[in-house]
């Protein structure tokens, strides 16, 4: 079964999310390829919808509105993909709210409707370069801002530090530095009006006019049209945030479970999943230092589903096998 490939757009508000996004779907349609938007406001009226829907009226949309999506219900988030779902899409995009963590998104796209269905790509942070620098002393009341922002760069597979032409030479410099304590391995661009080669974010989605660049053809690419506005570092094929799925072939005691997870810290972010036990199946979620369970009336797979960063899939299956044979 083909899996849609996913694209999360992360980053603080104001700092040119959909602005980018314009450009990532103007890109599709020239390559003729099928985008669908989940987009996300924390306020009741969607602007950012409205705009994209004025540049194209037959686009592929589904709307969150009135809250973050990583706090609203899962099930509204499942309900929304699986509308986009139907219309087949070659990718989907997600726009989140400023104040979302990519990684508690991501958990939702786990869920056991869509897990069959897509795959994360990617997340593009992009960051307002004329006041990244200036983020912890503009949150300094709420903490949890600051943690957000932070996570928004540790996550990033790609991070765009936007509107460059309001920052000098040496502002730029501050902020790649503040980039590079939070997150080493991944791309920065610097730009003005979210303007990156679009391509270049498109990479390993369909094209059913031309191929895009591979991986390898993409790094040269990077290298040799953008050496003067980013930062290139060489970084892994595959999404910084990574999920795993490992099935229950028995019955196993939450306890051996929870030690299983716990060994993966601090790459593990979280865990979830439909765990067999002697008096039926039970809904095990799993974070931080906790493991929680609850009875549940789920019928069908049982399986447990592994959130983080760069987890090592290989040496996490081998452990699963041993411990689950």
């Amino acid at each position: 079964m083909k899996k849609i490939p996913v694209l999360i757009l992360s980053g603080f508000l104001g700092s040119g999310k959909t602005t980018l996004l314009k450009q990532l779907l103007q890109t599709c349609e020239e390559k003729r390829i099928t985008p669908a938007v989940l987009m996300n406001e924390i306020g009741k009226t969607d602007m950012d919808g409205e705009i994209l829907l004025e540049k194209n009226k037959q686009q592929i949309i589904e709307k969150l509105l009135d809250g973050c999506i990583c706090c609203s219900k899962k099930s509204e988030v499942a309900n929304s993909i699986k509308k986009l779902l139907e219309n087949k899409p070659d990718v989907i995009f997600i726009e989140l709210t400023g104040v979302a963590n990519p990684e508690e998104v991501v958990d939702s796209l786990t869920e056991p409707e869509l897990i069959d269905y897509l795959y994360l790509e990617k997340v593009i942070t992009v960051l307002d370069g004329e006041n990244v620098l200036e983020y912890n002393s503009i949150f300094g009341s709420v903490r949890e801002l600051v943690q957000t922002t932070r996570r928004q760069i540790e996550v990033a597979d790609i991070l765009i530090v936007n509107k460059i032409d309001l920052i000098s030479q040496s502002q730029q410099e501050k902020v790649k530095k503040v980039i590079k304590k939070q997150n080493t391995i991944s791309p920065v661009y610097f730009t003005s009006y979210s303007e990156v080669n679009p391509n270049l974010l498109l990479t390993g989605i369909k094209d059913s006019n031309s191929k895009l660049p591979s991986h390898r053809s993409r790094h040269s690419h990077f290298r040799e049209e953008n050496k003067h506005d980013h930062t290139y570092r060489q970084k892994r094929s595959y999404s910084r945030i990574n999920t795993l799925t490992l099935d229950f072939n028995q019955q196993m005691k939450p306890a051996k479970v929870d030690k299983f997870l716990k060994k993966w810290r601090p790459n593990l972010l979280r865990a979830k999943g439909y765990i067999p036990l002697k008096d039926g199946c039970y809904l095990l979620q799993h974070v931080m230092k906790r493991t929680y369970l609850e009875p549940s009336e789920h019928i069908g797979r049982h399986y447990l589903v592994m959130i983080g960063i760069d987890l090592n899939k290989e040496e996490i299956e081998s452990e699963w096998a041993k411990l689950n044979a």
